[in-house]
């Protein structure tokens, strides 16, 4: 109904790829020329992944409340989702000041080679021990091994709270099963 303000269910999981999903044809959009013969279908439309990600500002927003956050964006591929995560961060927060943000690049490495580390190495970010006592987002791609070791490192320096924001949740066989706090897509 027009004018209806009530607000939309939390489906909690995000949107959901199924490992059946045909993608939509691509005729229905536009995109460059060097993609021609590429490219097979669209799995994710644009509008619905920017639709997305400002759901997730605001289910941010709604979980952490009034604080200063820290963002930790994994880099490489984390990179323009955390920038739109927050640009809709400081949209929903632009008329409080309560809020405070601060990002932070790091890259992690837990493969030389092909080969599989038993260490995971933080590569970047400023002097993490100034986490301590700070309440920390880490916005990334996809959830793995790698975040939960991240997550573990990260531990180490006490910080008051730890969110993970992923654009993607992994359903593979190797998949440890991690969710994070906020998500975009199953896939």
């Amino acid at each position: 109904m027009a004018g209806n303000r009530e607000e939309a269910p939390d489906y909690g999981q995000g949107v959901v790829i199924t490992d059946d999903w045909p993608g939509y044809d691509l005729s229905l959009f536009m995109y460059p020329q060097h993609y021609y013969g590429d490219l097979e279908y669209v799995l994710i439309p644009h509008g619905i992944i920017v639709d997305r990600i400002e759901r997730l500002a605001k289910d941010i927003m709604k979980d952490i409340g009034c604080c200063d956050i820290m963002v930790l964006c994994v880099l490489k591929g984390g990179y323009k989702f955390c920038a739109d995560l927050v640009e809709h961060l400081k949209n929903i927060s632009r008329n409080s000041d309560c809020i405070f943000m601060k990002v932070d690049f790091i890259r992690l490495k837990s493969y030389r080679n092909d080969q599989s580390m038993d260490e995971m190495q933080i590569i970047g970010g400023d002097d993490l021990w100034t986490l301590a006592g700070k309440n920390v987002l880490i916005v990334e791609i996809g959830t793995g091994r790698t975040i939960k070791a991240l997550l573990s490192s990260i531990e180490k320096y006490k910080p008051n709270m730890i969110k993970v924001a992923s654009l993607l949740v992994k359903r593979t066989p190797r998949s440890d099963g991690f969710r994070p706090d906020s998500h975009m897509c199953d896939q």
